[in-house]
């Protein structure tokens, strides 16, 4: 089977999409591979660091964020796990890498512009993110890399350092095709229904965490913005409704249905018990885990030793290529 790689930033306490939009995806992936060489799922601390953190925040959102892997139903006899700075090999060749880039493309990354562009006090790391993301990429020499629509043009940038690597020193790298994956649950902001609920938002009035306990989910979702129409026909999906149209997808995602509903009492109050269902074993596996950290930390220990094992040697052959 193709190698399954994706990394999660631990910029914030993961939230319901991360479960429904990526957890969800690595477990299939991970029950269907044959062996933990063909499932990389890492903790990209690295590029937590592309702005400030308060570091011991971001030290217990790593460990809160490797747990949940596991309580999400990831098995280390079938994937493997690891920390993105516990394999040198990623800041490495991401140096290679920009010594391949060019400012014109790295200019143009829609992250850069977005949050750094013209700010004295962006972080160069910022600005070279794209060279690390894909050495995260390249190392693995995955063959297919699935991305939705927000990660595709850092993809599309690893496939074009990978060809001019390619074609400047030696065939190296594997160029990766980009695929869109079936489309999945995607899962917005409870109070800006327009964006994507994210981890790192600036309020969790509109965020559901994976360890909210039920009643803050129960409060969160009957605070979610809806439309000002009422009746019968209230209840549906369209563009004109945003919010409406998030709570059904998530309902849906989560298992349950909106046959019947024609309120949006009727319709938070069924969110809220598909979420809470979603949620509880996915807790109570966490809390277990947690109660043993010593075994989370082994697991991640073991996957990053792999990793640097699989990443050594295409290291090498990248660092022979340019003559060093």
């Amino acid at each position: 089977m193709d190698r399954s790689l994706s990394l999660i930033t631990p910029t914030g306490r993961l939230t319901l999409g991360n479960h429904l939009g990526a957890l969800r995806r690595f477990v299939a992936a991970a029950d269907a591979a044959s062996s933990p060489d063909d499932c990389f799922f890492g903790l990209s601390d690295l590029h937590a660091l592309t702005t400030p953190q308060d570091l011991a925040v971001l030290r217990a959102t790593v460990t809160e964020t490797a747990t949940l892997f596991l309580a999400a139903g990831l098995d280390p006899a079938r994937a493997t796990l690891f920390r993105q700075s516990r394999v040198p090999a990623h800041r490495e060749l991401a140096y290679l890498l920009e010594c391949t880039a060019y400012t014109g493309e790295l200019n143009r990354m829609i992250q850069f512009k977005e949050k750094g562009r013209g700010v004295p006090s962006t972080r160069v790391s910022l600005y070279t993110y794209p060279a690390l993301m894909a050495a995260d990429i390249l190392l693995y020499r995955p063959s297919v890399v699935p991305v939705g629509d927000d990660q595709r043009q850092h993809v599309e940038i690893t496939r074009d350092l990978a060809i001019r690597f390619n074609h400047a020193y030696a065939p190296v790298f594997t160029v990766p095709e980009v695929v869109t994956p079936r489309a999945g649950a995607r899962v917005m902001d409870l109070q800006t229904p327009t964006a994507k609920m994210s981890k790192s938002a600036a309020t969790d009035a509109g965020v559901i965490r994976l360890l909210d306990p039920p009643d803050v989910v129960r409060r969160k979702v009957a605070r979610a913005v809806t439309d000002s129409d009422v009746g019968p026909d209230a209840v549906h999906s369209s563009s004109e409704k945003p919010g409406v149209t998030n709570l059904l997808d998530i309902l849906a995602a989560c298992g349950g249905s909106a046959d019947g509903i024609t309120t949006y009492g009727a319709l938070k109050s069924a969110v809220t018990e598909a979420v809470v269902t979603v949620l509880e074993p996915l807790q109570k596996s966490y809390a277990q885990l947690a109660a043993d950290p010593a075994y989370v930390d082994s697991v991640f220990a073991d996957g990053s030793a792999r990793a640097r094992e699989v990443t050594a040697s295409v290291l090498a052959d990248a660092t022979a290529a340019m003559g060093l």
